[in-house]
């Protein structure tokens, strides 16, 4: 995952790795600064995804790590 908030600076930073593309996206998306999406690339396998795409997967329904927002709403329900 290369973040940066354009695609030179992100490339200049050079890559952080993950276990899984699904973690590099919940990183990117809820813990990286948000305009580090703007220069953002996913890369997996031959593969690669934008800032853009990277966030449309993570709002998709098929993600398949529980999100942030997720979360706190359940933390929220219980101590309520």
């Amino acid at each position: 995952m290369y973040l940066g908030r354009d695609r030179a600076t992100a490339l200049a930073q050079g890559p952080k790795t993950f276990r899984t593309a699904a973690e590099a996206i919940r990183f990117a998306v809820e813990e990286a600064a948000p305009v580090s999406l703007h220069g953002a690339l996913l890369v997996v396998g031959n593969e690669g995804y934008s800032g853009a795409r990277i966030r449309a997967i993570y709002d998709s329904p098929a993600y398949p790590l529980r999100r942030k927002a997720d979360l706190a709403q359940e933390f929220s329900r219980v101590n309520s």
